[in-house]
């Protein structure tokens, strides 16, 4: 990191003092929900939202933008910190497998660290450089010189390569330029914060070609403390590495080459002590008189002492990467577009699934490997037409593969089951499995949409999509070690961890479309109402199955099927003031059947695993904004606001809550509950202040720039258990800081208050009452150098 830091640092002095002029900046207009021009007017974006470019404000449906300023700014370096800004997204990673996002509540429902499964489709579609990433996971790494970010609410499917029901993230990256630019910059801070961006472009051969090379370095020490191991842990490090071609012929034809490569490491991810919950168990099988009975207390039952005495191995490394080509043919009216695409991504963790310092399990982990494949074919209008029109076929095959292992230690009999003269210590210790996990799938899509100027103020689109795709997976697990003996204690051992072998497939084709009306009613002023229906196809479990109270596995649950959404939408999206305001406001009605979703297997006394299930109804609905005020030349105003509303409609056999989970609870009726994962209530608002400020005869201003994201409470899990509620927070983040022609200083704080929160909760393996979450980050404070050309 040093080295990194070093030679980042050197390359960063080289450039500022070349004689080269200085070029903008910004490539683009600034956002208007998120950025404002020098002349004080807020300005329309260009966004690909529709796969053509328009200005964001004449698109009709809900999104934000978030430009590349606003994202330095506030030190937004990754999906978790958009989701500061972008009040509708919900992020959760207790650890980057497990890494979730939702859009309006909906999308994949991954809140534990015990929920990944390889057979979840996400709802949301995550695309960086229009290259769909299949895996929730390659969200958890840190953004790599961006240039924007659109956060598009709602069924996508009629636009985009792979079909989502919930919405989409569009990550942008910075493309090459024929002109010589470079920026580096570097940050340190308190917590081990150490992190050095940098980033390189030009041209090869003059109005040919063009090259662009973009690295990222970035730790942080660690926050939890392991009293019984003497050092900090989930501390992390990531590095991120980007090199770009980009070839032209003439004004018709270009092709872009990207490839790229991230990678996250570190002594992570554990979780801290939060509560202990009541349950139906006998009192002997609860956290007390199981912690009482060896004499085990906690560091601290105060979950922001941020302490832990985990005793087994603690580790993460993940990478991911790829190669795409983007190629584009100007042919007149319309422009032909082809984007192929091969992807991977490595995972490999060692976690303590007990979450406490004693030997109930000693090692779990599941390295795994994904692959995949995608091309894409498209073609747009040009320039406003009376007919406009996009229209694609995209291909995806992807490969996942997995080794899951579990293996328990000598308290693990006293701890998950009843000890007895024939239950000693030696039933479990050692006892594990080893499983061996593969699921492949392949999609192909015929996707288009049309919008006909009806009027010179009215447009009408419609959009079809036809879906089909093929899923197939097979699961493995065999289990040993442990006491041998009678049948009786195989009976016990398998009630924990169950040898288990099947095979499944599926696959099915669907139909999903939207229709839209728009109406500028003046000039800066334009209503919209949508319809739209979209579907997720079936899914395989891929962790396991869940069993019933005899402890055999439920077969039926192997498959999971298709998920169809149903979204109405009407909004309004308005200039004022010659355009120094911007104020859009959106409500929506989704219903969704058949919803995909992650439940705990509440039956089994180890409880390890979520598994896939469909969940029979689920509805939400609320209202959304996102605003933009600029103050004269110097002060501007960013706000988004969302109210939802979210509540299993039909959900008669759920997982039960853990206060009522007892020895033979096997399901619960949660309908009329709140949906996990989604506040009532959530809302951001930043500004910026810029005076000008000369300093030793260089021109310059003073900038200050404050920024407010807070969210009501939300449910931890799909059980809407009392007991796992994340509390609502605030974060504040800040800085100010001086900014010239070609170097910056800033001073900066994430969580300027040094707000207390959870990101997170868990419940502890075998339901004994425990609970246990992972706080978000303590106040970072440090200072951060940036020079370019």
């Amino acid at each position: 990191m040093i080295k990194t830091l070093v030679c980042l640092s050197a390359v960063a002095g080289a450039l500022a003092v070349l004689s080269v002029p200085a070029r903008a900046e910004e490539a683009r207009p600034a956002a208007p929900a998120a950025e404002a021009d020098g002349g004080g007017r807020g300005l329309d974006l260009v966004v690909t939202a529709r796969r053509r470019e328009e200005s964001a404000e004449t698109v009709p449906l809900a999104m934000t933008v978030v430009g590349t300023d606003s994202l330095t700014r506030t030190y937004t370096v990754n999906t978790a910190g958009l989701s500061q800004l972008v009040p509708t997204l919900n992020y959760s990673s207790p650890n980057p497998r497990n890494t979730s996002y939702t859009i309006r509540g909906l999308g994949s429902s991954v809140l534990a660290i015990s929920s990944a499964n390889d057979g979840l489709e996400p709802g949301v579609g995550y695309y960086v450089d229009q290259v769909y990433h299949a895996r929730n996971a390659t969200a958890a790494f840190d953004f790599a010189d961006v240039d924007q970010v659109e956060v598009l609410r709602g069924p996508q499917g009629t636009l985009f390569g792979k079909n989502t029901t919930a919405g989409v993230i569009q990550v942008t990256t910075r493309a090459p330029e024929f002109v010589f630019g470079a920026n580096a910059e570097v940050s340190a801070g308190n917590a081990g914060f150490l992190q050095a961006k940098a980033s390189v472009t030009g041209p090869l051969v003059d109005d040919t070609l063009a090259f662009r090379l973009s690295g990222q370095d970035s730790k942080r020490g660690g926050v939890i403390y392991n009293t019984r191991l003497g050092r900090w842990q989930n501390g992390v490090e990531t590095r991120t590495l980007r090199g770009q071609l980009l070839f032209r012929s003439g004004a018709d034809f270009s092709f872009r080459l990207i490839g790229d490569w991230a990678d996250f490491r570190g002594e992570c991810c554990t979780q801290v002590y939060v509560r202990v919950a009541p349950t139906l168990k006998p009192a002997a099988q609860q956290y007390a008189a199981l912690a009482a009975g060896q004499n085990y207390t906690v560091p601290s039952t105060n979950p922001y002492d941020r302490l832990t005495d985990i005793d087994a191995r603690l580790n993460v490394a993940t990478s991911e990467g790829g190669v795409s080509g983007i190629a584009e043919w100007h042919a007149g009216s319309a422009t032909l577009t082809s984007v192929s695409a091969w992807r991977f991504w490595n995972w490999m963790v060692d976690n303590d699934r007990d979450y406490s310092g004693l030997a109930i399990q000693t090692t779990q982990r599941i390295p795994s490997r994904h692959d995949q494949f995608s091309q894409e074919l498209r073609i747009a209008s040009n320039g406003k037409q009376r007919l406009e029109y996009v229209g694609g076929l995209y291909f995806l095959t992807q490969k996942i593969t997995g080794r899951p292992t579990s293996i328990y230690g000598p308290l693990a009999t006293y701890w998950l089951l009843a000890p007895s003269a024939t239950r000693t210590s030696a039933l479990l210790d050692g006892y594990g499995s080893v499983g061996d996990t593969r699921f492949t799938a392949e999609t192909i899509g015929v996707f288009g949409e049309v919008t006909w100027h009806l009027l010179p103020r009215l447009a009408a689109t419609g959009g079809l999509r036809n879906t089909y795709e093929s899923k197939d997976g097979s699961y493995l697990s065999v289990t040993s070690g442990g006491l041998a003996g009678t049948t009786a204690l195989a009976n016990d051992q398998q009630s924990i961890l169950r040898a288990q072998s099947y095979t499944a497939s599926v696959s099915d084709g669907s139909l999903s479309g939207r229709a839209n009306l728009a109406w500028t009613l003046r000039d800066g002023v334009m209503a919209y109402v949508s319809y739209a229906k979209a579907a997720k196809s079936g899914g395989i479990n891929m962790s396991g199955l869940p069993v019933d109270s005899t402890g055999a596995p439920v077969q039926g649950t192997a498959v999971v099927r298709p998920e169809r959404n149903t979204t109405w939408e009407a909004g309004l999206k308005t200039q004022l003031l010659n355009k120094a305001l911007t104020f859009n406001i959106d409500a929506y009605h989704v219903a969704v059947t058949d919803y995909q979703a992650n439940v705990v297997d509440t039956v089994a006394p180890a409880a390890l695993r979520a598994y896939l299930a469909n969940i029979p109804k689920v509805v939400v609905k609320g209202v959304e904004i996102d605003a933009a005020l600029a103050l004269g030349t110097r002060f501007t105003l960013r706000a988004a606001g969302s109210w939802a509303h979210g509540r299993y409609a039909d959900y008669p056999k759920g997982p039960c809550p853990i206060e009522q989970i007892g020895s033979g609870t096997a399901s619960c009726n949660l309908t009329g509950k709140a949906l996990s994962g989604l506040p009532e209530w959530s809302g951001s608002l930043g500004g910026q202040y810029a005076a000008p400020l000369p300093l030793a005869g260089h021109s310059g201003s003073l900038v200050l720039n404050a920024d407010v994201s807070a969210r009501t409470s939300t449910y931890a899990d799909a059980s809407a258990s009392a007991y796992m509620i994340i509390a609502g927070y605030s974060v504040v983040n800040a800085s100010i800081g001086w900014r010239g022609e070609r170097v910056e200083i800033d001073l900066f704080a994430r969580n300027l208050f040094n707000r207390n929160y959870m990101q997170n909760l868990t419940a502890q393996t075998g339901n004994s009452g425990l609970i246990v979450g992972t706080p978000g980050d303590p106040r970072i404070i440090g200072v951060t150098l940036r020079m370019h050309t």
